[in-house]
C-alpha cells in the first residue's frame, strides 16, 4: 500500500506543471486550423460518377442517405441495336444529423462518386437544414482536395500502361498510313505521280 493521498499530490503536480505553462490558443474564426489532409469534414458528391447502384445507401449503417431515380431508355447506340434503360438520379441526399462520419459509404461506392471534404463549417440553426441535397453536395466537391502524388519508385498502373501502350500502337498504325500516303504521292520512280 502506498501512502495516504499521494494519488491526489500526484493529481495537484499535474495540475500546477499545466497551470505554469503558456498555453496556445488559436484564434478560430480568424484564424483557420491548420487540418491534417486526411480530415474528415462533410461528404462531396460527384454526380457524373453515379450510377445509382444504391450501394451507398445499404451499406450506410445509419440509414442517413436517401435516393431516388427512375429508369429512362436510351436510343440504340449504333443502327440495328437494341434500347437499353438506365437509371437516372432524382435526388441524393445525406442527413448529417445522423451521420457518423464512419466513411463505408465512399469506399464501397465502386464508381467514385463520393469523397472526403476537410471542410467542417455547415452547423445550421435549424436540424431540417442538415439534410443537404445532390446541388449541395455536388458544391462541396470542389473542396475536395487533390489526391496526393503518386510514389516515383511505385510500379506503373496497369491502366496507365494500357492506355499507353494504345496510344503507341495507335501513333505507329498513323505513322505507317501517313508513310504509305507519302510513297503512294511520290510515285515508283521518285519523281511524283506516275502519269
Amino acid at each position: 500500500m502506498g501512502i495516504p493521498g499521494s494519488g491526489l499530490a500526484k493529481g495537484l503536480a499535474v495540475t500546477l506543471r499545466t497551470m505554469t505553462r503558456k498555453s496556445h490558443t488559436a484564434q478560430y474564426p480568424d484564424a483557420q486550423p491548420e487540418l491534417p489532409p486526411r480530415t474528415r469534414g462533410v461528404i462531396g458528391l460527384f454526380e457524373e460518377n453515379c450510377t445509382v447502384c444504391m450501394l451507398c445507401a445499404r451499406e450506410c449503417p445509419d440509414w442517413c442517405i436517401y435516393i431516388d431515380s427512375h429508369k429512362e431508355t436510351v436510343p440504340p447506340a449504333a443502327p440495328g441495336g437494341r434500347e437499353r434503360s438506365r437509371n437516372v438520379l432524382d435526388r441524393f441526399a445525406i442527413d448529417f444529423a445522423l451521420c457518423m462520419y464512419c466513411g463505408i459509404c465512399i469506399e464501397v461506392c465502386p464508381f467514385d462518386a463520393l469523397f472526403w471534404s476537410p471542410e467542417f463549417e455547415y452547423a445550421e440553426e435549424d436540424i431540417r437544414d442538415l439534410t443537404h441535397e445532390r446541388d449541395k453536395l455536388r458544391a462541396w466537391m470542389w473542396t475536395v482536395p487533390a489526391p496526393p502524388a503518386l510514389d516515383p519508385r511505385a510500379e506503373e498502373p496497369k491502366e496507365i500502361a494500357a492506355a499507353r501502350k494504345a496510344a503507341d500502337k495507335l501513333a505507329a498504325a498513323e505513322a505507317a498510313a501517313e508513310a504509305a500516303r507519302a510513297e503512294a504521292e511520290s510515285g515508283p520512280d521518285g519523281n511524283g505521280a506516275a502519269s
